[in-house]
Order: structure tokens, then sequence, then C-alpha cells
């Protein structure tokens, strides 16, 4: 996926068992992300997205998510007005919403395990469960895209998920799929909500949808949003105040 992703599991009882066990399952989530990666990389000539999009293989002999992600775009497609797409330049690219999908999965592998106090961060996109210790959430800090170094905001989350699109790491990357050039009207979006799969896919679509993401967002229920903009202004979603752990409670 062209990233790095760092697991942050805590324990409820140190002991060689529990330790032992906590290993297995985040070896188990690097296996499945490892697998993601050799069935989603664009950047893999051999990948079956790589394969399925040049023809050389039909949907019908893929795995099976592959059938499951392009499903999952296509609702993401509706849900963002068409500002979601699975192509890129022309070319099947479902990276969008794959990362967070894959994360999100990884999440669930240690729910399952009954780890239930983690938090998984691919690329700065984070999915979050349960609290690192009683009573305090995660805090997700945010890079600022228009000044190396800085944070442009700390998330506070527990049980959701913190997704970013923006210029910061990789530029201009983000095509508006109606006129087919780079989206430049916003620096970044944040989506926090309670899932990765869509808040990647969300932070995606409104960095291409630019300054109308706003209203969009706005309606967008159990999502809130905050965007800076390529001139540096920004906005925030009516309830986004509350996540932040920068800013003091009323």
């Amino acid at each position: 996926m062209g990233t790095t992703v760092s697991f942050d599991v805590r324990l409820d009882h140190r002991d060689e068992t529990s330790t032992a066990a906590a290993q297995t399952a985040i070896a188990d989530a690097v296996s499945w992300l490892h697998h993601v990666d050799a069935l989603f990389s664009t950047y893999r000539a051999d990948s079956q997205i790589s394969r399925l999009g040049r023809g050389e293989l039909r949907l019908a002999d893929c795995d099976a998510d592959v059938a499951g992600v392009l499903d999952l775009c296509s609702q993401a497609s509706r849900d963002t007005r068409g500002y979601f797409s699975a192509t890129y330049g022309g070319r099947l690219d479902p990276t969008g919403l794959v990362k967070g999908w894959s994360i999100q999965r990884a999440s669930e592998l240690l729910r399952e395990r009954a780890f239930l106090r983690h938090a998984i961060n691919g690329g700065g996109d984070v999915a979050a469960c349960g609290e690192p210790e009683p009573g305090r959430p995660w805090q997700v800090g945010v890079a600022h895209p228009l000044h190396a170094g800085a944070v442009a905001d700390v998330v506070a989350v527990r049980d959701g998920a913190v997704a970013t699109s923006g210029i910061a790491e990789r530029g201009l990357h983000v095509l508006d799929p109606f006129t087919g050039q780079p989206a430049t009207a916003l620096a970044s979006v944040t989506v926090v909500g309670p899932d990765l799969t869509r808040a990647d896919a969300y932070a995606t679509a409104a960095l291409a949808m630019g300054h109308a993401a706003h209203a969009w967002l706005d309606d967008l229920a159990g999502f809130e949003a905050f965007a800076i903009a390529a001139d540096g202004t920004g906005w925030r979603t009516a309830g986004f105040d509350a996540l932040s752990a920068l800013r003091p409670a009323d």
C-alpha cells in the first residue's frame, strides 16, 4: 500500500501468555495486510487488481475480497454523489478505500482475539478500539498539510476511526472524477467516524469535492470533519469541536 502501519495494543494483564497471544494476533494482522497488498497494490504488476484492470483476469476468477471491495467502492460512490471513484486516470484503482478497509479488518481481527484496547495507524489513518487506559481516549494527531512538522489538530476517539486525505505526503494526488483534474481547493480533509472503511473513502471524496464537501459532511450522520483550504483557511462540521483534544470543553 506504499505506507507504514503501526500497532499499539494495550494488555490488561502483562504476563507471558497474554504477551505471546498479542504478538500472534499482531503477526496475523500483518499477514492479512500483506495479503491485501498482494491483491490490490497498483504498484505491483502481478496483483489481481492490476491484472483485472488490464483485462488479463476476470472478476469471477479473483479472490472474493476483490469483488467485495469493488462493491464497497460502488456504495461509496453513491454516498458521495460520484466524488469517490474506483478509477484513477482511466485505470482501475480502488486504493482510496482499500487502505481504510484493510486496517479496519485488521482491527476486527484483534477484537476477535479479545484485544479490545488497541489503535492501528496506517499512514496517518487510525482505527481505534476502546481506550489506552481507563478514562482517557486515544489521541490522534493530524499533520498540518501546509506546515511541515506541525499538527493541525488532535482528535480524541474511542471505538472509532480518523482518516485524512491531503497533499502533505503525496502532493496533488486526488483527482476530481468529473473533470479529471487534480483537486486543488483543499489542502487536507480529516473525517472522524465509526469505521475506517467509510471514513477513508469519504475523506478522499471530500478532498475531490472541494468546499462543497462542507455542507455534504455536515449532513452525513455519524461523521464529523475538518478541512484546511489551500490558502490556509479552514472549516469544521458542526460537531467536530467536541472531538478536538485541543479545544476546551464548554
